[in-house]
């Protein structure tokens, strides 16, 4: 299954490019985020490889979903994709975008890869083992090593983002009394803690699971996890929410092997 997402990762991250060389108009979904033909081309992309080669597996994509179409039943296995995040960024011409895919199994990103094809990070996990990949400049595979969360020594390195930040963030920092690390979009932030560059990313902001399930699969294959700020794990799958919209996520700190990092 890694190797179908690493497949399709790198072809949607192929013709996110094509789009980010030629130009592309930019529309507005009804949530007012906008919303590019790269984000609909890498979604059609995905899910086409995706149902061919599990048909039994339901799939949940941001562009999809934002259209109301959701599967009814999500009780056991399925898949949730990002085929954009960080849409902003791409059409601000910056960098720190990616392509997410990941397998939830009962609440539980198991397999996950995230693919920034303008920089060309890519880092993908399994149980057990998470990798930092290596691309050339035909989006081929030519090198993989491991990764894995660190030890933390203080001070704790923390990614997080200045366009997302929050007061509860700065206050956050503040307490650990950390260094910050301001640098790449969401999904990357899981794995500059997976990869053991920086210790912690706390999110007070929102997120929708599919912004999320590929870069935590990461994390958790490396060693990490990511805890709502009542300590029990992020749970994928999240419908008929009382104070939220289906897939929304709490506010969650992601972290490797750190003492003392809860809210």
């Amino acid at each position: 299954m890694l190797d179908v997402f690493e497949r399709l990762a790198l072809a949607a991250g192929r013709e996110v490019m094509r789009v980010f060389h030629a130009g592309c108009a930019v529309d507005q979904k009804t949530d007012s985020s906008p919303v590019t033909e790269a984000d609909r081309e890498s979604e059609k992309i995905i899910l086409a490889g995706l149902r061919a080669a599990y048909p039994d597996i339901p799939c949940v994509a941001e562009e999809e979903a934002s259209a109301g179409i959701v599967p009814p039943d999500l009780d056991g296995a399925f898949f949730l994709i990002d085929p954009l995040d960080g849409t902003k960024e791409f059409v601000n011409r910056r960098t720190d975008f990616t392509v997410n895919i990941a397998l939830v199994r009962h609440g539980v990103p198991g397999v996950g890869v995230v693919f920034a094809p303008c920089t060309g990070r890519f880092f993908s996990g399994r149980p057990g083992r998470a990798e930092s990949l290596e691309i050339n400049g035909d989006y081929e595979i030519v090198g993989r090593r491991p990764v894995s969360v660190r030890a933390a020594v203080a001070p704790l390195a923390v990614v997080a983002s200045r366009s997302h930040n929050t007061p509860e963030t700065d206050a956050y920092i503040r307490d650990l009394g950390a260094a910050e690390i301001v640098s790449v979009g969401s999904s990357l932030k899981f794995c500059l803690v997976a990869g053991a560059e920086a210790d912690v990313y706390p999110r007070f902001g929102r997120t929708m699971e599919w912004d999320t399930a590929a870069g935590d699969a990461v994390l958790r294959a490396a060693g990490g996890m990511t805890r709502t700020l009542d300590g029990k794990p992020l749970v994928y799958g999240k419908r008929n929410q009382s104070d939220d919209a289906d897939f929304a996520n709490p506010h969650f700190i992601a972290s490797g092997k750190s003492a003392g990092v809860g809210a």
